[in-house]
């Protein structure tokens, strides 16, 4: 049985309509899952006529039919925003109301099990929060509207190395606050569950340090010695196959090499700089904590470049990819989000 993968365009304003496009345009998705396009038909014919690519929308309100026998590609009808107010470029609160209305339709799909994941194009989240978001990121906001509890954090992924956060979008100064060991043992349980619902048996991670040299005993900072060395000491007595606090400026080198699957980072920016060096049009974010898969590319909406046919699909493309090898996989670990 293909995994049923529901995909939403992301901000009609960028370039999440073309990347759609372009991603349906490949002859092997339809063999790889059976897809349910969730939003308004004339972002998809925008987003088909932005990317020089044609294929047929097969009307339906998937809550009521099988949508899945249906010809070429199932679409759940929007109606979220009006052609005339899609201004290309823009930040505009009707694109956010219409991103939110998609994404709330998703997921309600996804928990009815009418779906097993989303894949999104690129949010805006200056949109997103004109419209109403009411929290720092799309996750969050997630995770409310799903009445989730446990910890969730946003997940990254290129080319085979993960990464995930014990803080997030927030300021630096407040970056040590959240340096917890009961923030770190989630962090890194969240990321190894993730890890075996992608398909790996025993994931190796490794955690990196917060201060310059890790620390360097003491000299700048002894976050390493009084909270993340501790932290990293019990997991592994917990059988988690983890090592460090490595130094944050060599821990990637071990991820280049491929001698660790994940890392665990401090905030936001220490991980997120390597992957986009490592390979900024390829790079995927996972909302980790979800209890069914959501992915999306790690980019954004790229303003510069939208409605101009020239936005690169490698990063859609593997979103795709991870969210239908997370449904494969998913009972292969425990049920916990």
């Amino acid at each position: 049985m293909k995994p049923r993968i529901g995909i939403i365009p992301g901000d009609p304003s960028g370039i999440g309509p073309e990347l759609i496009a372009k991603l349906l345009s490949d002859e092997g998705v339809k063999d790889q899952a059976d897809i349910l396009l969730i939003g308004d038909t004339h972002l998809f014919e925008m987003g088909q006529s932005q990317a020089d690519a044609a294929f047929s929308l097969t009307p339906c309100d998937a809550r009521t039919s099988d949508w899945v026998d249906l010809p070429s590609f199932a679409h759940h009808v929007q109606n979220t925003i009006a052609p005339d107010d899609v201004i290309n470029a823009t930040v505009t609160i009707e694109s956010g109301k219409s991103a939110l209305a998609n994404l709330n339709t998703a997921l309600e799909l996804a928990r009815d099990g009418i779906i097993d994941a989303i894949t999104f194009g690129p949010f805006n989240k200056a949109a997103l929060i004109e419209a109403g978001l009411g929290h720092e990121d799309e996750l969050h906001y997630i995770a409310e509207f799903l009445g989730v509890e446990n910890y969730v954090s946003e997940l990254n992924t290129l080319d085979g190395v993960w990464t995930s956060r014990v803080s997030s979008h927030i300021s630096l100064k407040e970056v040590p606050d959240y340096i917890t060991k009961e923030r770190i043992n989630e962090a890194v349980h969240l990321i190894d569950r993730t890890l075996k619902r992608s398909g790996l048996a025993r994931p190796r991670l490794s955690v990196a340090a917060l201060n310059p040299h890790a620390g360097d005993n003491g000299n700048f900072g002894t976050e390493e010695i009084d909270v993340i060395a501790p932290a990293v000491q019990a997991l592994q007595a917990q059988q988690v196959n983890l090592d460090g606090p490595w130094p944050s400026d060599t821990v990637f080198l071990k991820a280049k090499a491929k001698e660790v699957d994940g890392i665990i980072t401090m905030y936001h920016d220490q991980g997120q700089i390597a992957l986009k060096l490592m390979g900024f049009d390829r790079g995927v974010t996972v909302q980790g904590g979800i209890p069914f898969p959501v992915t999306t590319p790690a980019h954004g909406t790229a303003f510069d470049i939208a409605g101009t046919g020239r936005a690169d699909v490698k990063a859609t493309r593997e979103a795709f990819n991870i969210a239908c090898n997370m449904v494969a996989n998913w009972d292969r670990s425990d049920n916990a989000a």
